[in-house]
């Protein structure tokens, strides 16, 4: 296969160098200029305490529960357990007296009591602690403690300062001292570093190093990348054909048993002519974009975060672009960050270092196996936007494989939230996240009325309407206009088109009226068309007066525009509508839905007293249902039965308030019908077991609510005081 290289078995797993033409082929693990700067690890931790917690209270026994049978195990957990006294002052009691705290039958104590509600110590505190971490999410280090920093730790005791016992709590206090502490690293023979480095050594169980199993040959392929050129970089098209024929070979099939006879580690005789031109043309892009892409990243990652991309001091001359890199590339690397909720970052050797996803509690496990500065191999699993994501390389551990380790996976990758960014859904969509749920509003827009009302009509009506005001000053003052041209009129003053709306008050009457006055410039006008029409109508209207007949415009040439608007923006609306019609009945047929998956949900997906914009019981000046609406009488009704109910305390009728009403009515149906047909009082006694219930109870209450007070527009329950409110 062209430009693939296969290494057999673990020991080399990669060569050590990377087959590239020329420049390309290059040690992978790149050699830092430098020292890098020692930083001493916070791991958070695991310690355990041993010291029993000290008794602060001993007062004498004011009781004592009854001592346990002898034949009891002594090997059990709870034989050494002393009970406590529970209040302190003694009391002395005449000899006689004996103490009875409850009988026997009340609270019988025997051998289980102290098993089921007796201090629990079967696991340890370290096994306790880490429980924790793993259910709570609490921080998964391993917190080592120097010895000054264990001894400040153990020797306070809530505030309280303990006399110093034992030797090692002396040598602890005495190493707090700068000048003891030089002595005793030189009497050790370690420098400062030295010193430090073995105070952080992890001090907890070390599980063994991970082995990672090869089933088959690890496949490196010098392939370009399949999104190659990147948008608005345009190339030759047929130096395009030849890169992009290297990517029919990948779906030539491979028989793994040939693939293992014939591993070759020569690589003069590779074809790499398609790789070799995809690189030349990648530098030609480099070379033009470099200085755009430092710039771009100066003007929108301006805090620090890891995986931002290199720039000014950490950028070095022949560091990798993004469009060098391809989802399924491996590559080496060496670990430069970790990050507790974001995971590992890697250095390929490209501006942007790779994010390995790992979340907090997955770093319990993780630890020992993943460390800063060891190289690692990596496969990219996907390449993003640098604008919008916070790491456009996402990769992971292929050695050491730990992907056995990761159980808490990101959702998402993390995005950046920009200025620039108006419409939270537009944002959601182009990441690939679900919608911002939101409640179905229930408009169908194929149920909606067609639009007719084109929205340059009103700017129509306003110019319309100034030509016809020019052209009446006109015909009332025409020495003003006299050796003018229309076509030739100019503004009085300057046209602020921003500010061409002028809100003023006029009175009226007695009193001030809110007035708008619209500005508009003679430029837009159309004066000499509007005078001919003028002209026309008014040698009409005299031909009609000599005729004895009244004249009667009935549309002018605005008029007729306006309607001509009207019309085409109607007719784009129905064709919208018949548009709209079609793609759903062709959605419906392919069982397809009929609005993005997710956007809206039913009401009942948010819960109780939801804050809803559109709901008027959140308007600022709420008072309530108005009183004669159906839904307030309802309310009321459906108020008045359950109190009639509650409040006789007869009977508790298991029945809906609307089968009691349907009951009430077919009873007085019922009941009129007898009375029409004279039927004898015995025929009404025959009648179905229903009728047996005293109705009165529900036709109180809801005779009277009609007669009940209305606060704040709705009537409450029954009031002593009549009088108090008024109707």
């Amino acid at each position: 296969m062209e430009g693939e290289i296969h290494v057999h078995n673990r020991a080399h797993v990669i060569s050590k160098h990377w087959i590239t033409p020329n420049f390309l082929i290059q040690n992978f693990i790149h050699s830092y200029h430098g020292k890098l700067s020692r930083s001493r690890c916070k791991l958070t931790t695991i310690f355990s305490v041993t010291n029993q917690m000290q008794t602060l209270l001993n007062p004498s026994h004011f009781f004592n529960f009854p001592k346990l049978p002898t034949s009891r195990n002594s090997n059990s957990p709870h034989s050494c357990f002393q009970w406590r006294p529970l209040l302190c002052p003694p009391l002395t009691f005449p000899g006689n007296f004996s103490l009875k705290c409850f009988s026997s039958d009340e609270f019988p104590v025997d051998e289980s009591f102290l098993e089921n509600f007796g201090p629990k110590d079967k696991e340890t505190e370290d096994e306790a602690r880490k429980r924790n971490w793993v259910e709570r999410g609490w921080a998964p280090w391993e917190e080592v403690f120097t010895p000054e920093a264990d001894f400040a730790r153990k020797s306070l005791n809530e505030g309280e300062e303990v006399p110093l016992q034992t030797p090692e709590a002396i040598e602890a206090f005495k190493m707090l001292s700068p000048k003891y502490r030089k002595q005793k690293m030189e009497e050790m023979g370690l420098t400062e570093d030295d010193y430090y480095r073995t105070q952080c050594e992890i001090k907890g169980e070390i599980p063994e190093p991970l082995e990672t199993t090869w089933t088959r040959p690890l496949v490196l392929q010098v392939v370009p990348p399949r999104d190659w050129p990147p948008r608005g970089w345009n190339v030759d098209r047929k130096e395009l054909e030849f890169i992009r024929a290297a990517h029919k070979l990948q779906a030539v099939r491979v028989d793994l048993d040939r693939l293992e006879k014939d591993v070759r580690t020569v690589t003069e005789d590779l074809c790499l002519d398609r790789y070799k031109m995809f690189l030349k043309q990648y530098k030609e892009w480099v070379a033009a974009n470099k200085d755009r892409l430092e710039e771009e990243s100066y003007k929108y990652d301006q805090d620090y975060h890891p995986g931002r991309r290199k720039r000014g001091k950490d950028y070095k001359e022949g560091m990798y672009e993004l469009p060098f890199y391809y989802p399924g590339q491996i590559c080496e690397g060496k670990v430069t960050t970790l990050h507790l909720y974001q995971g590992a970052f890697v250095d390929i050797g490209g501006v942007y270092d790779g994010w390995v996803p790992i979340k907090g509690n997955d770093w319990y496990w993780i630890r020992h196996h993943i460390k800063v500065g060891m190289p690692v191999i990596v496969e990219i699993l996907a390449k993003r936007d640098p604008y919008r994501f916070r790491f456009p390389i996402e990769m992971r551990f292929v050695h050491p494989n730990i992907d056995h380790l990761i159980f808490n996976r990101f959702d998402y990758p993390p995005i950046f939230h920009r200025d620039e960014d108006s419409n939270p859904d537009e944002v959601r969509r182009d990441c690939g996240r679900p919608p911002i749920p939101r409640k179905d509003p229930g408009i169908k827009p194929e149920d909606e009325a067609l639009l007719s009302n084109h929205p340059y009509v009103d700017k129509l009506w306003q110019i319309h309407v100034a030509e016809q005001m020019i052209l009446d000053d006109l015909e009332l003052n025409p020495d003003k206009y006299r050796d003018k041209k229309l076509s030739e009129l100019s503004d009085e003053e300057d046209f602020d088109e921003e500010n061409n709306i002028e809100h003023t008050k006029v009175r009226y009457k007695n009193s001030l009226l809110p007035k708008k006055i619209l500005k508009t410039s003679v430029k837009e006008l159309d004066l000499e068309a509007a005078f001919s029409e003028r002209q026309v109508h008014n040698k009409l209207r005299q031909e009609a007066q000599d005729r004895g007949e009244e004249y009667k415009i009935t549309k002018l040439r605005r008029n007729i525009e306006m309607d001509e608007y009207d019309l085409m923006h109607w007719r784009r609306s129905f064709e919208e509508r018949e548009a709209l019609i079609r793609d759903i009945s062709c959605r419906q047929a392919l069982g397809l839905p009929l609005e993005e998956p997710g956007r809206y949900v039913d009401a009942t997906y948010f819960g109780k007293d939801q804050y809803d914009p559109s709901n008027p019981l959140y308007r600022y000046d709420y008072w309530g249902e108005p009183k004669n609406s159906e839904k307030s009488k309802q309310e009321r009704m459906t108020d008045a039965h359950n109190k009639s109910i509650v409040g006789k305390g007869v009977v508790w009728y298991e029945m809906s308030y609307e089968d009691a009403i349907k009951e009430r009515m077919e009873r007085e149906a019922r009941s009129k019908v007898a009375k029409e047909d004279d039927i004898d009082q015995d025929e009404d006694d025959e009648d179905d077991d229903d009728e047996e219930f005293d109705f009165s109870i529900l036709r109180d209450s809801v005779d009277e609510f009609s007669a009940q007070p209305h606060v704040n527009g709705t009537e409450s329950s029954r009031m002593l005081d009549e009088g108090m409110f008024e109707d």
